[in-house]
Parts: structure tokens; C-alpha cells; sequence
């Protein structure tokens, strides 16, 4: 038996000659045919005018905040509970992260919270310069009430949705959520180009000007000429051409994903002390990762006992992610709130959730927790 792993890249053979197809035409690097084909069929797919294609989603994140206007001495206020990206980004651009809790009904962007931390520095003068949603594991956040509470103060939404590509909220999809959206590509998400992302949004002119800045800034010039810094961040077109290959995929590995959550939540829902998280009625989400808690008086065993298990049978799962304002690299930011991303990450496990995930494999993890706790 080999080892399972979270969520591997899953690639198929239309990948392959698409990128054969790059490798002989000789279009290498940098951009290419193949990027502008994936940027369209991006824009098209998540249904908003305009795609940058880039080398990561925290090269999107961070031109979408100087897009934004976001810099030194300016707030953002973000979800504490999210990758470490989200919070570097921010810090990257000179300006300070503030890290709002989450709901324990979907473990986003908690909206009370936020529309009370708004009105607070409304009265106080001091709006922050964006709200940074983050859509978690695969699900939605509940960006209609998010978004009403920005806009009483006319702050705009960039929409962190590197973890969500696929997911819908109320029929749109993550990524056109707000003012404008980044998505990941790299190698554990649904959509990989082994590492990339894409920035996102209906105005063509925010595009432009990311494209223009991911490329060194260059002027329009027979020689190199920049009269601003820019940044080396675009997308290859090797990569881009497994992108296209696998954004033709993604209904399916979506399916897949989804399947694999239902097959948990059958073989283990009658554990005592385990529960899934949550999927918000006002959206379909991906399972990119399939997450449970665990109470350690119910069930048995804690989850460090019940990842450390996985580990010994060569099975990889990872806590829930630690929250922001709980890191060194962050806790000089302010928070508000805190306990219940705490408590989703004392008690938080995720589980191998890959769609090419067999189902021998499934069954190889179901075993183990099932040996693990009360119910053995």
C-alpha cells in the first residue's frame, strides 16, 4: 500500500497534449497563446469579464489589494482562520491585517462581526481600506451580508477564493464575489498548473493595469523602458496549458470531491464526538477538503492522537488551519474575537480529500479513525 496523500494533483491526458502542444510550438515562457486561451475560458467559467493569469494566488492577492489602494498605515479586515498568504499579503503592502472570527455555522468571515467592527471605526473615522473575504476549504462565504455592511461604508471586497474554485454562493460562483476575486492553482487545489493563480474581476481597466504591473511594468517601447516598479508574477504558458486541461475537468473532480465528503460523513456520522463541517445552505461547496472536529471526552482520542494514527498507517491529514492572530509572524495585529477559529483548530482535522482518492484508500482512512476512537 502506498501512502494517501491530502489532495495530490490529479491529471489526465488531455493535460499532457495540451502541454505537449505549449512544448513543441516552442512558446515557452514567458505568456503565450495558451495564457490568453486560459484567462477566456477562466473569465467565462466563473463568469466575470476579465483574467489575469499569474503565478500564484498570493501574487493575485497582492495586486488586488494595490489595485484596491491598499498601502502603508491602511487597515484590512480579514478572517483569522484562513492560509498564511491571506495575512502576508496584506503586511506585504505596508498595511496592517485586523483578524475578525468566524461563524461556527460555516466557519467563514463571521458578517456580525464584521458589520460591527465597520460601524466601530466608521465612528471612530477610521474606515479601512478593503474587507478581505476568504472562502474556506472549498465553501462560500456569506458574501450577501458581507457585502451590504461594506457597502453602508463604501469599503470594497477582495475576495479571497484560492481555496473555492468551483464552489457556488446563491448561483454565482466564487471568485465573482467581489470587487475582485483570486484563485489558486497550485499543486493541492482542484485546478492545478503545478503553481499559478489568476486575479479576477468585470473591470477591464483593474485587469489591464495587473497584467501590465505582473509584467515588470513595461512601457510600450522597442527597448526597456519603465517609469514605475513593477513585479515579475504572470503565468507561464506551459502552465496555462495544463490549466486549460484542467479547467475543463473541474465539474468532475468537483463531483468527485463531493463524493468523497458523503462517503465520510456515511461511514463515520455515528461516531460519537466527530462532526463535519458545516455546508452553508446558501451555496454549493467544493469539499476541497473534507474537515472534522473532534471532542476528545467523546470521542476518545484528541486530534493530534487521531492525526498521529493516520500517520503511523502512512495516511497524511493536517490540522485545520491555525488562526492568523494566533501565529508569531502576526500576533502584533489586532483581533477581534478569536475563540471559535480556536476552537475549530484544537479540534480541527483535515482529512485526504483528492478526487483520484480510491476507494480501498477511503476505506483505509474510515478504518483508522473508526479504530481510533469510542466506536472501535
Amino acid at each position: 500500500m502506498g501512502r494517501v496523500h491530502l489532495s495530490p494533483p490529479h491529471v489526465g491526458e488531455l493535460e499532457r497534449a495540451l502541454l505537449l502542444d505549449a512544448f513543441d510550438s516552442n512558446w515557452i515562457a514567458p505568456l503565450g497563446p495558451h495564457v490568453d486561451a486560459f484567462e477566456s475560458e477562466l473569465a467565462a467559467r466563473v463568469g466575470v469579464g476579465h483574467a489575469a493569469a499569474l503565478s500564484s494566488g498570493t501574487a493575485g492577492l497582492l495586486l488586488g489589494l494595490e489595485l484596491l489602494g491598499v498601502g502603508p498605515g491602511d487597515e484590512v479586515l480579514t478572517s483569522t482562520l484562513t492560509f498564511a498568504a491571506t495575512a502576508s499579503a496584506i503586511v506585504q503592502r505596508g498595511a496592517r491585517p485586523v483578524f475578525l472570527d468566524v461563524s461556527p455555522a460555516t466557519w467563514t468571515l463571521d458578517p456580525a462581526l464584521l458589520a460591527q467592527a465597520l460601524d466601530d471605526r466608521a465612528r471612530a473615522g477610521r474606515l479601512p481600506r478593503a474587507v478581505l473575504t476568504v472562502d474556506l476549504y472549498g465553501q462560500c462565504c456569506d458574501h450577501d451580508a458581507i457585502a451590504a455592511a461594506c457597502a453602508r461604508h463604501g469599503v470594497p471586497i477582495l475576495e479571497d477564493a484560492a481555496e473555492a474554485l468551483g464552489a457556488t454562493y446563491r448561483g454565482r460562483a466564487a471568485g465573482a464575489l467581489g470587487a475582485l476575486g483570486v484563485v489558486s492553482f497550485n499543486g493541492n487545489k482542484i485546478v492545478t498548473t503545478g503553481g499559478g493563480g489568476a486575479l479576477l474581476s468585470d473591470r477591464a481597466d483593474w485587469i489591464a493595469r495587473a497584467r501590465y504591473l505582473a509584467a515588470q511594468a513595461r512601457q510600450p517601447a522597442p527597448h526597456y523602458e519603465h517609469t514605475e516598479p513593477g513585479y515579475n508574477l504572470r503565468l507561464s504558458n506551459l502552465l496555462a496549458a495544463v490549466g486549460r486541461g484542467q479547467l475543463r475537468a473541474l465539474d468532475e473532480r468537483v463531483a468527485a470531491r463531493r463524493a468523497h465528503n458523503a462517503f465520510y460523513r456515511e461511514a463515520l456520522g455515528d461516531l460519537p464526538g466527530l462532526t463535519f463541517m458545516p455546508e452553508a445552505d446558501y451555496g454549493r461547496a467544493t469539499a476541497w477538503l473534507t474537515c472534522v472536529l473532534i471532542d476528545p471526552a467523546a470521542f476518545g482520542a484528541d486530534r493530534e492522537a487521531v492525526r498521529l494514527a493516520l500517520e503511523r498507517e502512512d495516511i497524511e491529514a493536517r490540522p485545520v488551519w491555525k488562526p492568523m492572530h494566533l501565529q508569531p509572524a502576526f500576533r502584533a495585529h489586532p483581533a477581534v474575537g478569536g475563540r471559535v477559529a480556536e476552537g475549530l483548530f484544537e479540534r480541527g482535522l483535515c482529512l485526504p480529500s483528492g478526487s483520484s482518492l480510491s476507494t480501498a484508500d477511503r476505506g483505509r482512512v474510515v478504518n483508522v479513525l473508526r479504530a481510533a476512537g469510542r466506536g472501535a
